[in-house]
């Protein structure tokens, strides 16, 4: 019951949310946005552990040399409803990293292989560090972007995301952003160390260059290298990562609403069998 609760409540904050946006969604602020294909969205949407798995190898192998994932443990590879990673293969992936643990017998703190238990390390020591080492723009953590980047989708469509439950703007955007880069029109002054882009959603050029190339990364499955490939796999790690309950809050969600058409179904029928022999 508990559980019915907490899911219900989570389902009136978010509707509470949009309602608060709503002047902001109504404006139709920020770029255009391609809606894509999830196999996570929808009420029954789940997670497809082969794109989850080709998405963390994007991320490890392009994006963690400059955004780290704080909140992300590596035993999380290995748990329910995750990538679907063995225990031994988390303790493989684990042991590629070092970690910075301590104070031992000598005071001093040591850099030792991570552990299963340990959590992904940050790229830089502090932001100071990051910010030096990219031009001054600082490279967000990842533990909860695909939740916290979205673009409003504006006025009526927002009203219908609230009963498709639609909720995979922040996935769409890193998809746009990642595959948004492109030559500056004519007349388009593009400032030293930014890049053009219209998908960003703080404005037409950022600091961070294009990251995703085809054939950058190896695939073993068959799955075809293109950017746009990489980009999918690598917004839906995202996705998991910033939101790992999804299929079991999906899943209850379902069962708390058939619960819910019950509970009011007998509510009535025992409204309707004790007033039926009073006059009205």
């Amino acid at each position: 019951m508990k559980t019915m609760i907490k899911s219900v409540r989570g389902a009136l904050l978010a509707m509470a949310a949009v309602a608060v946006a709503a002047p902001a969604m109504a404006a139709g602020e920020g770029p255009h946005i391609e809606r894509q294909q999830w196999s996570f969205s929808g009420p029954f949407g789940y997670y497809d552990r082969a794109q989850l798995q080709r998405g963390f190898k994007v991320y490890k192998e392009v994006c963690a040399s400059c955004h780290g994932a704080r909140f992300l443990a590596f035993r999380n590879l290995a748990e329910e409803g995750g990538p679907g990673f063995t225990e031994d293969q988390v303790k493989v992936i684990a042991a590629e990293y070092t970690v910075l643990k301590g104070p031992n017998d000598d005071g001093e703190m040591e850099e030792l292989p991570a552990i299963p238990s340990d959590r992904f390390p940050s790229p830089f020591p502090n932001e100071q560090a990051a910010r030096a080492a990219n031009g001054g723009a600082y490279p967000p953590d990842f533990s909860t972007l695909a939740k916290a980047r979205a673009v409003a989708s504006g006025f009526p469509r927002f009203i219908f995301d609230m009963f498709t439950q639609y909720q995979e703007h922040g996935p769409d955007y890193i998809y746009g952003l990642l595959t948004g880069y492109e030559e500056a029109p004519e007349g388009v002054e593009v400032p030293v160390g930014q890049y053009y882009n219209t998908h960003f959603i703080a404005g037409q050029t950022l600091a961070m260059a294009p990251p995703l190339y085809a054939d950058g990364v190896e695939y073993t499955d068959g799955t075809p290298t293109t950017v746009e490939q990489y980009a999918r796999d690598v917004a839906a790690f995202m996705m998991w990562v910033a939101e790992p309950k999804l299929e079991e809050r999906k899943s209850m969600g379902f069962r708390v609403m058939i619960f819910l058409i019950i509970f009011a179904s007998l509510l009535y029928f025992t409204k309707k069998s004790v007033w039926r022999d009073v006059d009205h």
